[in-house]
C-alpha cells in the first residue's frame, strides 16, 4: 500500500518534471484552455508510458518545487472529461493529499495515470487542440507527434523504485490517526473505523440537525492508510454510514430562497473494503434539482446581475444587498438548474468581484464545485 504523501516527495525530492511525472502549481478546468491543457498532458504522459504509472502533482511551485497547495478537488468524475475527448483514454485517479504545513482546506493534488498499450489521440478538437492529435512526453516537454509511435519502455524500473520506497508502515499509519485525533480535529469529536484489519478511516464534522434528521458539517473524511482526504468541505453538510466492509458518504446541497432551505442529497460515494488488500470506491450521482417560481427566479436572477453591478462600479450596499449577496452564488446555481443557461457564465465571471468578500466567495467555490459534478455525470 502506498503513501501517497511519501509518494509526492519521493517524485520532488529525485525527479525534475519528466516524461513519467509533471507538476502544476493549479488545475483550471471551467475554461476550454484549461481543460485543453491538461487533456493534453495527460494524453501525452500516458503514450510515453505504456507499461508504468505517470504522474501529475498539483499544487507546487514549478521552479523550486514549493509545496504551496490547492483547493481540495473531489471530482470523482474527472474520467468523464477525459474519455469525452480521448480515443483509448487511459484510466486516472485525482486524489487529495494533505500536507502538515498546509492549510486545513488546502491540500496536494495527485493524478495517477494508469498504464495502457493502446495509443491516446483527440477523438473531438478543444481549444486549439484539432480533432486526432497525438502527445508525447520528451523529457519535461509535451509535444504533438504525427504517424506511428514507437513505445518506450525506459521509466518501468525507475517508477517501480520510486513507488516502491513510498510504502506504507505501521509508524507512518500510528502517526496520522494521532495527529488527526488529537491534534487536527481534537474539538469536533473525530472518530475512527478500521476495515479488514488493515484500513483506517478518520472522520470529523460538527453535527447538525434539520427536521429530525442528523447531519455532519464542516466535515474532514481521510483514509488515513494511503494519507488520501475523501472528503472536505467548510459549507456542505454529509451523513455517513458504515459497516464491517464499507464506508458511505452522502452528500447533501442546501438550497432554497427567501431563507427557506432544504437539503437535497447529491452524491453517494461508497468505499468497499476486500479481504485481499484492495479497496475500491464507487460513486452514485444522486441530485434531483428542485424546481421554484421562474417568475420569482427572473426577479433574483435581474436582482444579482444588478448587484454584481454595483461591486463593479465600487457603490456601498445596503444591509439587505449584503443578504444578497452571501446568497447570491446558491441563487445563480438555482436559476441555472431551473432553466436560465446564461447563470453558470455569469457567476464564473463574478469570480474576480465575489473574491475580496471571503464567505461569499467559499459559497462560490462551492457552487461551482456542485456543478462541475453534475456537468462531468452526464458528459
Amino acid at each position: 500500500m502506498i503513501n501517497k504523501r511519501i509518494l509526492i516527495k519521493n517524485l520532488l525530492a529525485h525527479n525534475d518534471e519528466s516524461s513519467f511525472f509533471d507538476k502544476k502549481r493549479q488545475l483550471n478546468l471551467h475554461s476550454q484552455e484549461g481543460k485543453a491543457k491538461f487533456l493534453k498532458h495527460i494524453c501525452a504522459l500516458s503514450n510515453s508510458n505504456p507499461a508504468n504509472n505517470s504522474y501529475i502533482i498539483v499544487g507546487v511551485e514549478d521552479q523550486d518545487n514549493t509545496i504551496v497547495g490547492d483547493d481540495f478537488f473531489d471530482d470523482s468524475r474527472i474520467q468523464n472529461l477525459v474519455n469525452a475527448y480521448l480515443e483509448n483514454p487511459p484510466k486516472i485517479q485525482y486524489e487529495n493529499i494533505p500536507f502538515p504545513n498546509l492549510a486545513k482546506d488546502k491540500v496536494i493534488g495527485l493524478v495517477t495515470i494508469n498504464p495502457k498499450n493502446k495509443t491516446s489521440h483527440f477523438k473531438k478538437g478543444i481549444y486549439t487542440i484539432p480533432i486526432n492529435s497525438v502527445y508525447l512526453r520528451r523529457g519535461s516537454n509535451t509535444m504533438p507527434v504525427e504517424g506511428e509511435i514507437e513505445k518506450s519502455y525506459q521509466n518501468t524500473e525507475t517508477v517501480a523504485g520510486i513507488e516502491n520506497n513510498s510504502r506504507n508502515s505501521i509508524e507512518y499509519t500510528l502517526d496520522g490517526v494521532i495527529d488527526f485525533m488529537n491534534f487536527r480535529h481534537k474539538d469536533m469529536a473525530p472518530k475512527y473505523k478500521v476495515f479488514k484489519e488493515l484500513f483506517v478511516i478518520c472522520w470529523a464534522g460538527i453535527p447538525k440537525r434539520s427536521r429530525g434528521k442528523t447531519y455532519l458539517s464542516r466535515v474532514d473524511i481521510e483514509l488515513i492508510n494511503e494519507q488520501i482526504k475523501l472528503f472536505y468541505s467548510a459549507q456542505d453538510v454529509v451523513e455517513i454510514t458504515f459497516d464491517e466492509d464499507t464506508f458511505t458518504i452522502t452528500e447533501y446541497v442546501p438550497l432554497g430562497l427567501n431563507d427557506k432551505t432544504s437539503y437535497y442529497p447529491l452524491e453517494r460515494q461508497t468505499i468497499l473494503f476486500q479481504d485481499n488488500g484492495y479497496y475500491k470506491i464507487d460513486n452514485e450521482m444522486l441530485f434531483q434539482p428542485p424546481e421554484f417560481n421562474r417568475k420569482m427566479l427572473f426577479h433574483i436572477y435581474n436582482s444579482n446581475i444588478a448587484l454584481l453591478k454595483k461591486i463593479r462600479n465600487g457603490n456601498s450596499l445596503s444591509d439587505r444587498e449584503k443578504k444578497d449577496l452571501e446568497n447570491l452564488p446558491s441563487t445563480f446555481m438555482i436559476c441555472y438548474l431551473n432553466g436560465f443557461e446564461d447563470a453558470k457564465q455569469k457567476l464564473i465571471d463574478a469570480k474576480v468581484l465575489l473574491k475580496p468578500f471571503t464567505s461569499v466567495y467559499l459559497s462560490f467555490k462551492e457552487a461551482l464545485r456542485i456543478l462541475r459534478k453534475m456537468k462531468y455525470d452526464v458528459q
